[in-house]
């Protein structure tokens, strides 16, 4: 009996996080294969929680086992396979990075081969984190016979229309420049945007509608996370972790130039703190006086104090010493980032 071939719909769909495979996993007489692939992590784990939901929940323990492609050895696999469910009418065997992780010929080979003598009552999930090599004869075999679903990052207009889909189903509204804000702030990690969409639905209530200024007030800026990693070990001297900031800064995307502005903008809000901490003023009185949302002046508290009276001041100075240096071309805005970092790590 031939594998059922149909496919799963395709992201961009309506409520296309969520997959309805009740129709293809239960009264099957042959085997489903799926390959779930790609970097989008929440959407696979939600296809795959669709797939795990179908069985039953008291004896699921029973007959879902997961498997690490790694350590996978044929053996171990087909005797999670071949053992009958237990009270329910499918066994799921779940088993991750197997196509990335087994070696090409001999070992692929008796993998593929297995794939044919899959028991029938046994649905047989291979997940891969990554894309993966669609010339191997897995890949093949599985897009030949079984169900495949690749997992890529949402984009633009794609991507809102999920935030937009994720909003209604929790029972608010999100307005279109809340979603852009959000996506500005977040990136287009969706676990991460569900995260921060799950804590705006939770301030406005059902019912409410979530506006730019919630997402001001509650999402915190991923790069300006990365900033305060950076303060943080530069107050300590790390040298390593401080230059592995830098450069982590610089893969966000923003020019070196940009990056010093941040850091001077950053350094003197500590300046700031410092100052108004002196005067025993209270965080939400600094954050309206400062003109900052109230974590980042909590967190600027913190990193203040690794710093000592006028040394804030004196590094300011010097990253706008730097700015006009590579303004003017007689450094690299890279190479001056980088020596400021050595130059406060190593005093």
């Amino acid at each position: 009996m031939p594998h059922d071939t149909r496919r799963l719909t395709p992201i961009g769909t309506p409520c296309s996080a969520i997959y309805n495979l009740q129709s293809t996993i239960y009264n099957s007489d042959a085997p489903m294969l799926y390959l779930f692939y790609g970097p989008n992590e929440l959407m696979r784990s939600e296809a795959l929680a669709e797939l795990c939901a179908q069985v039953p929940s008291d004896v699921a323990d029973l007959n879902i086992t997961r498997l690490e492609g790694r350590r996978l050895k044929l053996e171990t696999l087909a005797a999670a396979c071949e053992a009958m469910p237990f009270l329910a009418e499918r066994r799921l065997v779940i088993v991750s990075d197997a196509l990335k992780q087994s070696k090409a010929g001999k070992e692929r080979e008796e993998l593929r081969a297995y794939l044919e003598r899959v028991p029938a009552w046994c649905d047989l999930i291979f997940i891969e984190r990554e894309d993966v090599d669609r010339r191997s004869i897995l890949f093949t075999h599985l897009k030949k016979v079984g169900t495949l679903r690749e997992f890529q990052p949402l984009e633009g207009n794609e991507l809102q229309r999920w935030l937009n889909e994720r909003a209604q189903r929790r029972g608010v509204k999100l307005e279109a420049s809340a979603a852009r804000r959000l996506i500005e702030l977040v990136g287009n990690d969706t676990r991460s945007l569900a995260t921060e969409l799950e804590k705006l639905a939770t301030y406005v209530g059902h019912k409410g509608t979530i506006k730019p200024a919630s997402v001001e007030l509650l999402v915190e800026d991923g790069q300006e996370q990365n900033l305060f990693s950076f303060i943080d070990h530069l107050a300590a001297r790390r040298l390593g972790p401080a230059l592995q900031g830098a450069h982590a800064l610089l893969a966000d995307g923003q020019a070196p130039t940009y990056v010093l502005f941040m850091l001077a903008r950053q350094v003197r809000i500590l300046i700031g703190v410092q100052e108004l901490s002196g005067q025993r003023m209270r965080p939400d009185a600094m954050a309206a006086e400062l003109g900052q949302k109230p974590f980042v002046i909590r967190k600027a508290q913190e990193q203040a104090r690794g710093f000592q009276a006028g040394e804030l001041a004196r590094i300011h100075a010097r990253l706008l010493e730097l700015d006009l240096a590579t303004k003017t071309g007689r450094i690299q805005a890279e190479t001056a980032l980088e020596l400021f970092v050595a130059e406060v790590c190593l005093v």
